[in-house]
C-alpha cells in the first residue's frame, strides 16, 4: 500500500494510516522531485524509482524530518542522493541537462534549429559548471517553470533567497558563455 501510494500523483485520501502531514508533503513536492530528477538522471521512469525510494527514506523518519529546522531543505537533498545512487547503481554519470536541450519549445519554430540548438547546448554546458544551488534553483525556475516562491517551497529556502541565487547564477552563466565566444 505505501509503494501505491508514493507512486500516485492524487494522495489526499489514499492510505489513511500514512500521516496526514507527509501526504501533504507528497502531494506538494512529487512533481518538483521528479522534473529535477529527470534533469539529472536523464528519463522518467528513473526519476520516479528515486524520488519514490527518497519518499520511502522520508516515511521511516518522518517524525525526525519534522524536528529538523527546515524539512523541505532536508528532503530535496535526499532525493537528490537518491538519484545520484541511481545513476550509480546503474553505471551511469549524471544526464544533467543534456537531453533538456531537446525538449526545448524553441526549437520547433526555429528559423535556424541547427544554431538554436548549438546555443541550447552551450547553456546547458554552463549550468553544469554552476554550484549545486544555483544549478537547482535555474533548472526549477527557468527550465521547469516553477515560480520564485514554488522555486522557494521545493528547495526549503526564502524567496529572497531564490532570487538572489538566481541573480549570481545569471552573473556566472554570462561569464561562462562569454568565455565560450572567445
Amino acid at each position: 500500500m505505501t509503494n501505491e501510494f508514493l507512486r500516485s500523483r492524487e494522495t489526499t485520501s489514499m492510505t489513511p494510516g500514512l500521516p496526514a502531514d507527509f501526504r501533504a508533503f507528497h502531494q506538494l513536492h512529487r512533481k518538483a522531485y521528479i522534473d529535477r530528477a529527470v534533469v539529472y538522471l536523464g528519463n522518467h521512469a528513473d526519476a520516479e524509482e528515486a524520488v519514490d525510494a527518497a519518499f520511502e527514506q522520508l516515511l521511516r523518519c518522518w517524525p525526525k524530518v519534522l524536528t529538523m529546522e527546515n524539512p523541505a531543505a532536508y528532503a530535496w537533498k535526499v532525493m537528490k542522493n537518491r538519484a545520484v545512487d541511481l545513476a550509480r547503481a546503474r553505471n551511469r554519470g549524471p544526464a544533467l541537462l543534456d537531453n533538456a536541450t531537446f525538449e526545448t519549445a524553441l526549437l520547433r519554430d526555429a528559423v535556424d534549429p541547427i544554431a538554436v540548438l548549438e546555443e541550447s547546448l552551450n547553456l546547458y554546458q554552463a549550468i553544469k559548471k554552476l554550484p549545486e544551488r544555483q544549478q537547482d534553483v535555474v533548472i526549477l525556475l527557468h527550465c521547469r517553470g516553477y515560480s520564485v516562491a514554488e522555486t522557494a517551497t521545493h528547495l526549503g529556502i526564502t524567496e529572497a533567497g531564490v532570487r538572489s541565487t538566481a541573480r549570481y547564477a545569471r552573473r556566472r552563466l554570462q561569464q561562462l558563455l562569454a568565455k565560450e565566444d572567445r
